[in-house]
């Protein structure tokens, strides 16, 4: 039976998974009941694991004949989000919602442990399976990374991600990058508290930290060249406590996002130089905190050769779409800096469906025909690269 049928098989299995962990999401690094399910289904297939970085798991499939290694990666985690779908499998937990498509991601994987472990005999190689934890805050693909060596093992890596944008029946693989590196920052603003009515016995930093803000919108237009993509977003600003004091202290925190490495190096020091020689014009002092949170996401292009043609036995020619790279970030990327690889964008769009909302929307859902596409993706990838 091919890997195609074979998804179609399980198709209502990895639905029933995905509804499933849609009812009940969890937050970073709390995805306890996922984990547990995970390890549930991995025993009833006899699919040896390890728990990795807390609720993360690790699951491994040795083939029949020795050969390369490929792992495939599922995010496990939810947002902070009330669901206002109205859905039979509606989240039960007030306030946490299942709105990016881990929930799909991890019954994917699941869905795709099956096959794998029905096509065993057949394989050429090693399958790792990481169920990832901590994807939305940038932390569980590090940990992971940090805890085991067994990334050192791997030759190729392959991840999906579910996407709203892209028509249900289409999945882009381009080489490249597809996704931003995303890291954030916080600015310390100190001046001098006093009187509303005696601003010339203080140091304003509401008036420092805005200049501040204003001026940091310059590093995009006048620091970074026209042919290259970058962002800086100040996305909050907390200062003073009443009306008829002048503030002495304010707290900036934003996050910076672009594609190229030299680009991401260089960014803090431009950050820390203007905002610091802006308070001073001002009398007041700047401090920098800067979090490195996630690598841009760049695709290999050997690996994308090789994903496309999984894609075309999958849907043919016409599956394989194009789209454009997103400033949205991926800690996936801690993996391809591991080993070559690729993520996959599945389509999910179905406005027939109602699947027509972006991710982090609280009427975020999918078209769930792209389960199965995407569980024969997993598959696919897998077998090509060994045998490739």
């Amino acid at each position: 039976m091919t890997i195609k049928k074979l998804a179609e098989q399980y198709k209502d299995y990895v639905i029933d998974l995905r509804r499933e962990f849609h009812m009940y999401p969890e937050s970073s690094w709390e995805e306890f009941r996922t984990s547990s399910r995970i390890k549930e289904e991995l025993d009833k297939l006899e699919i040896p694991y390890i728990p990795l970085a807390g609720t993360g798991v690790l699951a491994t499939i040795k083939g029949k004949n020795p050969g390369k290694t490929v792992a495939l990666r599922g995010d496990m985690d939810a947002l902070e989000t009330t669901e206002t779908n109205d859905i039979p499998y509606k989240s039960k937990h007030e306030g946490k919602m299942h709105a990016c498509g881990h929930d799909g991601h991890t019954a994917m994987l699941l869905g795709a442990a099956k096959i794998l472990k029905d096509i065993q005999n057949e394989l050429k190689g090693t399958v790792y399976l990481i169920f990832q934890p901590a994807e939305e805050v940038a932390g569980g693909a590090k940990k992971m990374i940090e805890e085991s060596d067994f990334m050192d093992n791997v030759d190729s890596v392959f991840g999906i991600h579910l996407w709203s944008d892209v028509e249900v029946g289409k999945v882009s693989v381009e080489a490249g990058p597809r996704m931003a590196s995303a890291d954030f920052f916080s600015l310390k603003i100190k001046g001098k508290a006093g009187h509303g009515s005696m601003p010339h016995q203080t140091v304003d930093a509401v008036v420092a930290a805005s200049a501040v803000v204003m001026d940091l919108q310059s590093i995009v237009s006048r620091e970074i060249s026209p042919l290259d993509s970058a962002v800086l977003t100040i996305g909050s600003f907390h200062s003073g406590t009443r009306f008829n004091i002048i503030a002495g202290e304010a707290t900036l925190e934003g996050t910076t996002r672009c594609f190229k490495p030299e680009i991401r190096e260089k960014l803090p020091d431009i950050i820390e130089r203007i905002a610091k020689n802006t308070a001073a014009s001002y009398r007041a002092d700047a401090s920098l905190s800067y979090t490195w949170a996630t690598p841009a996401t760049i695709n290999d292009e050997e690996c994308s050769k090789i994903a496309a043609g999984s894609v075309e036995k999958i849907l043919g020619k016409d599956g394989v779409t194009k789209m454009e790279k997103t400033t949205g970030g991926e800690d996936f990327a801690y993996f391809l800096e591991k080993a070559p690889g690729v993520l996959a964008f599945v389509g999910i769009r179905n406005e027939e469906k109602g699947a027509c909302y972006p991710h982090h929307h609280d009427k975020f859902n999918m078209d769930e025909d792209a389960l199965e596409i995407g569980t024969a993706l997993y598959v696919q990838y897998a077998v090509d690269f060994l045998n490739s």
